[in-house]
């Protein structure tokens, strides 16, 4: 499954994981590469698009986040279930060869020295904000999206695809190794005059 990547308008670019996916973080330092899931990433703010992550400092990718200051967070998909599962369950602290165990293909994108995983639904390129009144006791990460792009066949013209086949469907992580994936479309009969929304 590997499609084209298109440029996703930074206006919308919130769109990506205002539905609250499960996401890949994935950072580099030094030339080492890590990438793992979370399941607490949300909009912080739309314009210019902003998001906040918790990253447990524990990990190996929190260590790349803050020494590098940039990250990738990227939309997997249901086709990638076992690549998800197997990034959560395994550390690179430990297991310094995560990805190539986990069969993780990683590629990069002109001017952003990041690593990003291949056939997601979605990319955000984030920069690292430094918030002074941010408690250090929190595993909070606040950033700025400094570019985004979308797989077209499931993210197109800023809205999801409604009739992406089940493998290109958005994981939901829930715990205990189970994960939902986005269901059925379900549309609001609008008035023309009410115009699209955001």
């Amino acid at each position: 499954m590997s499609g084209t990547l298109a440029p996703v308008d930074p206006a919308r670019a919130h769109r990506l994981i205002n539905h609250g996916p499960t996401v890949l973080i994935s950072s580099t330092h030094s030339g080492v590469d890590n990438v793992m899931p979370a399941a607490w990433a949300t909009v912080l703010d739309m314009a210019p698009a902003k998001v906040v992550v918790v990253i447990d400092r524990a990990t190996k990718t929190r260590e790349l986040v803050d020494a590098s200051g940039r990250f990738v967070l990227q939309v997997p998909v249901v086709a990638q279930l076992a690549l998800v599962d197997f990034l959560g369950m395994h550390s690179a602290q430990d297991e310094p060869d995560k990805l190539d165990r986990a069969g993780a293909t990683l590629f990069r994108m002109p001017g952003h020295d990041l690593p990003f995983v291949a056939d997601c639904a979605g990319w955000m390129a984030c920069r690292v904000l430094t918030e002074p009144s941010k408690p250090e006791t929190y595993d909070l990460v606040l950033a700025e999206v400094e570019a985004a792009w979308s797989d077209p066949r499931m993210f197109r013209d800023g809205r999801w695809v409604t009739d992406a086949p089940p493998d290109y469907r958005t994981l939901h992580h829930v715990s205990g190794g189970r994960y939902f994936a986005i269901g059925e479309t379900i549309d609001v009969d609008r008035s023309p005059d009410e115009g699209p929304g955001n």
